[in-house]
């Protein structure tokens, strides 16, 4: 009987205990990060979801990418988007409508910062996405326009992948209709790219973790 009453108490302790929460990897872009024109299953975010489940890695993906965003809007929403998710990492992949939209590097540059210290004050760490422009918008603003993620990348000591589309970009048949978004096709690429800088973050931060265990 006492044992059955054992049983029965370590039972409701287990019940009644509370669940070990996955950190969240918090993805914060465009519509490059949104699946824009596609299946949401079959978008690199959704990609990256579930290589961490298939990899045993224990991270929720949430994705706070919109359509059209520029740094300016992610800047207007980083704090409420950092309250909600709490997360551990953020990729941080905004930029290209800026730059599509030939906005001041500097401020491209200062809106950055400004998202990546709000992430640093909550804890967060960023890998920062960086992108190229296409070739007709003129080398020198092209140019200093990519050079802002090196820059930033160098002086906040972040894991940087230099451009979310490598190996594809000049490649049309990898894009949608509109030229502009990746197809399908594009998003194993797209997730493989990516996962050659998180995946050394993700195993950096899961020594640390053991250690302060």
């Amino acid at each position: 009987m006492r044992r059955l009453v054992l049983l029965w108490t370590l039972t409701l302790i287990a019940l009644c205990a509370p669940a070990v929460m996955a950190r969240t990897l918090l993805v914060y872009g465009d519509s490059l990060s949104a699946g824009y024109g596609l299946p949401r299953d079959k978008a690199w975010v959704s990609l990256l979801a579930a290589r961490l489940k298939q990899e045993r890695i224990d991270y929720t993906v949430a994705n706070a990418s919109i359509s059209g965003e520029t740094t300016l809007g992610g800047l207007k929403r980083i704090n409420i988007t950092l309250a909600q998710h709490k997360p551990a990492i953020v990729l941080l992949a905004l930029g290209a409508n800026d730059g599509l939209q030939g906005q001041s590097v500097e401020a491209i540059r200062n809106n950055l910062e400004a998202i990546i210290d709000a992430c640093r004050k909550s804890k967060s760490q960023v890998v920062l996405i960086g992108m190229r422009l296409p070739p007709n918008y003129g080398s020198a603003y092209a140019d200093k326009f990519h050079a802002v993620y090196v820059d930033i990348a160098r002086r906040y000591k972040l894991a940087l992948v230099p451009f979310l589309m490598e190996g594809f970009g000049g490649k049309p048949e990898w894009f949608q209709a509109d030229g502009v978004h990746p197809a399908i096709l594009a998003q194993p690429q797209m997730l493989d790219t990516v996962w050659k800088t998180l995946q050394p973050v993700l195993a950096a931060a899961a020594e640390t973790l053991s250690k302060n265990k």
